[in-house]
């Protein structure tokens, strides 16, 4: 049975930030789960354009937690009094974790890339092709190798995609040259075809065919023009919810210290993606 939440003085606060941020489904699924068990929390999104000036905001309102989204990742970093292990290797950070004044960065990302992915195909040994180079990117990049996969960047922008390949181990191809590239796996790491520039594609259909398992992390629409050729072909599709899902819960549990309820999190999602 879902608990009424009363929004009152002992309420703790939580958001997403990024630019843009309306499309964020963040506010109804944390919303949602904090009403599911009973937590007095309440979550919100900010369309955030200087990154140092929120994180002040942070400390000065006492907000307990943030999810940081596009473009911030990255920059985020450098307002952050102390950064996971794991996230300084990925170099990105989308989660805060406001502990009594004192700021904390975490990536929840990998899991939530690897565990969505490993539902439908396994990572060990495949040829992956990573399409993007920013902080979704590094992490997804991150939890591949981590998986044993064999992954190559693809990126338009050459010293971003360079930079990535390098930190990583493994190879770059600008965007252009993706016909020099095969894969068994292909991630869209971008924001490409993301709502409202659907028709969008951030490789060329020929690239795909029919033995490839395709994931894109965008997740509205659920399913993106990319994933419909995917599937048009015949390949094994992944959306961006179970991602999306899954990187929701890591950070649901390591804010409130309580059990997610996944399922709420991940009907919500579905629902509204629907509407």
């Amino acid at each position: 049975m879902v608990k009424k939440t009363i929004i009152d003085s002992k309420t703790f606060l939580y958001g997403v930030i990024g630019d843009p941020v309306s499309h964020s489904l963040s506010p109804a699924m944390h919303n949602s789960a904090f009403a599911h068990i009973g937590y007095n929390g309440a979550y919100l999104a900010f369309n955030v354009k200087d990154v140092g000036a929120a994180i002040a905001g942070v400390r000065g309102l006492g907000i307990k937690g943030l999810s940081v989204t596009i473009p911030h990742k990255l920059t985020v970093m450098e307002h952050l009094d102390e950064i996971d292990d794991k996230a300084v290797k990925i170099g990105a950070v989308n989660t805060v974790i406001n502990k009594y004044g004192k700021l904390y960065g975490y990536n929840s990302d990998c899991l939530g890339a690897t565990n969505a992915l490993l539902e439908k195909t396994s990572i060990k040994d495949k040829d992956v092709v990573l399409v993007g180079a920013g902080g979704a990117a590094r992490a997804i990049g991150f939890g591949i190798i981590s998986e044993g996969g064999n992954l190559t960047i693809l990126n338009i922008l050459q010293d971003e995609g360079e930079k990535l390949a390098e930190d990583l181990g493994v190879e770059y191809y600008h965007l252009s040259e993706q016909k020099k590239v095969e894969c068994q796996i292909l991630i869209n790491a971008t924001p490409v075809g993301m709502t409202p520039n659907t028709e969008a594609m951030p490789v060329e259909r020929a690239f795909l065919n029919k033995d490839m398992a395709v994931m894109d992390i965008v997740y509205n629409p659920l399913k993106t023009r990319l994933l419909k050729e995917a599937e048009d072909i015949g390949c094994i599709t992944v959306d961006g919810v179970s991602m999306f899902v899954y990187q929701g819960v890591s950070q649901f549990e390591s804010w409130t210290g309580e059990k997610a309820p996944v399922d709420v999190m991940r009907n919500v999602v579905m629902d509204a993606l629907a509407k």
